[in-house]
């Protein structure tokens, strides 16, 4: 039996010197980059969890004050509406300073940012949990809120550069799970513990997880550059188009929801059902967790459906609570509508500004980080007055008429921030 051997393993005498010396081989005309693209598109969850986690605090520690109202008015020696402008201050606090703060620090790195932000609220959170003087107090509640928009500009974006283009969507979905979470499980859990071990073991729990945070934040979070070419003016942004449609739907929608979200337990007192708050607010965190999933699956292809989708939601949702009689079973679907809509707004929106903005991209999420806050104020004020002139029942009925125009700037935004075919911002 003859062993035939290929040519290649033979010098063929016939070629030129030149040749024939050169090492037989074939170039690797397709280098095997399967992993490398199997790994790029893999959602970097080691390093958003922190980010996620920043939210959680920053967005748990604005609304922390109306679990432990009583012990906070009593430890400070004033009233209750006094005590509850602690909430109100926070919010200021972000509304007039993330925009100009963002601008300053655009050519931070922006792992440098977040650490900075984040010292700065648990620095500001032990003085809260400290003071015994209500003037300090607010100060100390200021420069929380100031912080804390601080790490809300820059956080989507940060999140969006961490992760490969496809996934993108998915990312920020990811890191807005503190949002629902800290509305949904962390205040309980706050209002638990304050009435547990006083007012002031909240505050000071929020500072130890700011610093657990930070050590995690600094350990396993990349870094990513800021834009030092940019020095256009921030509200230059407003000029790109889709930008303004964005912020507008941002403002009234915010609003809207912040009215009911603000009253729900009075609301519910005049059901009958003021005993059932937190079970109603569990079933609406829970919603709003499927809602995440579900935006953070889908965004990528159907940010315009989804929006327009969670707007319908809760103005479905509000219907309910608008013609109920009372019946808890509708209660709780409306709970449950209510979340659905409208947990995967954040998302929805700061990606729809980050696409938007384009290059003005940070510039429009501090915008966006300003009149978010903005209308959470606008909201428990507007709310206390509807409160006075017509009674809770009202509410549900701001809900479906702010939400109106919420739906018609959706619908025709459809060229640019909330467009038919969505592009992505580089």
């Amino acid at each position: 039996m003859r062993v035939h051997q290929t040519p290649h393993h033979q010098p063929d005498h016939n070629l030129p010197e030149k040749l024939r010396h050169q090492p037989d081989h074939k170039p690797d005309r397709k280098p095997n980059h399967q992993p490398d693209r199997k790994l790029n598109h893999q959602l970097p969850t080691r390093a958003l969890l922190p980010l996620a986690t920043a939210v959680f605090l920053t967005s748990l520690t604005e609304t922390l004050p109306a679990g432990v109202l009583p012990g906070l008015s009593a430890g400070l020696g004033v009233g209750e509406p006094a005590a509850g402008q602690a909430v109100t201050v926070y919010a200021l606090g972000t509304a007039l300073t993330a925009i100009p703060l963002s601008a300053a620090t655009s050519g931070w790195g922006r792992k440098r940012l977040l650490l900075t932000a984040m010292a700065g609220f648990a620095v500001a959170n032990t003085v809260t949990a400290v003071s015994a003087s209500y003037p300090l107090t607010m100060a100390a509640r200021f420069v929380a809120g100031v912080a804390a928009g601080l790490a809300w500009a820059l956080l989507a974006g940060y999140a969006r550069g961490l992760a490969p283009e496809p996934l993108r969507g998915k990312a920020i979905a990811l890191v807005m799970t503190g949002i629902p979470v800290a509305l949904s499980f962390g205040v309980p859990a706050g209002t638990f513990a304050g009435d547990a071990f006083g007012w002031r073991a909240p505050f000071f729990a929020m500072t130890v997880l700011a610093v657990g945070t930070i050590a995690w934040i600094a350990a396993l979070v990349p870094d990513r550059p800021g834009r030092r070419h940019e020095k256009a003016p921030v509200l230059r942004a407003l000029t790109v188009p889709g930008v303004t449609p964005v912020l507008a739907v941002t403002l009234v929608f915010v609003l809207a929801h912040t009215i009911l979200y603000t009253y729900v337990a009075t609301f519910l007192s005049t059901l009958g059902l003021g005993g059932q708050t937190d079970l109603v607010l569990l079933v609406f965190g829970l919603a709003s967790l499927v809602s995440i999933a579900v935006v953070g699956a889908h965004i990528h292809r159907r940010l315009r459906v989804l929006t327009l989708a969670g707007a319908v939601l809760v103005a479905v949702a509000a219907a309910v609570l608008a013609l109920t009689g009372g019946s808890p079973a509708l209660v709780y679907v409306a709970a449950a509508l209510w979340g659905l809509g409208w947990g995967g707004v954040p998302t929805l929106l700061q990606t729809a500004a980050a696409d938007a903005g384009g290059e003005q991209a940070d510039a429009a999420q501090a915008m966006l980080v300003t009149l978010w806050n903005a209308a959470m104020a606008a909201g428990g004020v507007a709310g206390g007055i509807l409160l006075d002139a017509f009674g809770a029942r009202v509410f549900p009925w701001t809900v479906l008429v702010l939400l109106a125009p919420v739906l018609a700037v959706v619908v025709s935004a459809r060229g640019h921030g909330f467009p038919r075919a969505r592009t992505t911002a580089a």
